[in-house]
This record gives structure tokens, sequence and C-alpha cells, in this order.
């Protein structure tokens, strides 16, 4: 999500509630789904998580573009030994994360139940792997982190605003 060229302090902050918002969705696609012991390829539900990466090694907190160099500038021409070297940063992509969903491959628990359909030859059912009160804790968490981003968004909103009555 990008909101503002000029103002990183947006990006950064959109970045952050799309990233927590991905998390909440998947929180509660596991939570609706914690009861389930057969899905379309016959195997019980499988908890997903959101795993988020650093992309972008170089420079990860500088908001660049593809046209975008750096130039390396020093106060003492002793310090490096090129000081009009510049530093290419194209194909560096702009926001310098990136989330994806995981799924957790752990097994969940062996519930007797002979009257199952799902149960095995020894009346034994495999339930999903999904833990609620885990679940509900990690809900609590991106919500909190939600909050954080949309605090952090609104104060930059706010010193641009501030700025603008100079």
């Amino acid at each position: 999500m990008k909101i503002g060229n000029n103002i990183p302090g947006f990006d950064i902050s959109a970045k952050g509630l799309s990233i927590q918002r991905k998390k909440m969705n998947l929180i509660a696609e596991n939570i609706a789904n914690a009861d389930t012991v057969r899905t379309a390829d016959g195997q019980p539900y499988k908890r997903k998580y959101l795993t988020v990466v650093q992309k972008n090694d170089l420079f990860p907190a500088l908001n660049l573009n593809s046209q975008n160099t750096i130039r390396l500038i020093t106060t003492n021409e002793n310090q490096i030994s090129n000081p009009s070297t510049t530093l290419n940063v194209n194909g560096q992509n702009n926001d310098g994360i990136a989330s994806y969903e995981s799924v957790d491959n752990s097994k969940g628990e062996v519930v007797y139940d002979p009257n199952n359909v799902n149960a095995n030859k020894d009346g034994y059912v495999q339930t999903s792997n999904v833990n609620i009160i885990t679940e509900m804790v990690d809900m609590i968490a991106a919500s909190r982190s939600y909050e954080a981003n949309l605090t952090a968004l609104n104060s930059s909103k706010q010193i641009v605003k501030d700025s603008l009555d100079i």
C-alpha cells in the first residue's frame, strides 16, 4: 500500500497496517477452522501463519525507487579510497519487506471418537493443530500492533498538518 511519495512515515505505517491486517485475517481463518478434521485434501486443517522477511538487505530503512543512486560523501578524503563512488540501487524494492503465508505442519491431537465418520479403523480421529488460546493471544498482539501503526500514522499526519500551518 503506497500513500505518499514524499513522506516515508506514511508508507511505513501503511505497510505495518497491511501486514497486521493480513495476520489478523489468517488468525480468524485459523479460529474458524479449528474444528475442521477433514479438508478437501482429506487431511485435518493445518494452522496458517504469516512470515515477514526483509527483502532489501542493502538499505532497508530507505524508500528508494529504481532511479535513485546514493553518493558517498565524506568530510575527509582519506576516509574512503574513492569518495566520488555512487552506489546504484536499481532493482531494489520500495517497501523493503515481504510477507507470505506459511503452514504449520505439526500434528494435531488424536482423539478417540469411533462414531466419527473420519475415524480410522481403531476409532481415532486426527484433529486440527490450531490452538484457540494461542490464536487469541496472537490476535491480541496483532491488534495492538495495528493500533501502534495507526497511532504512528496519525502522528505523521499531525506533523505534516502542523508543518503546513507554519
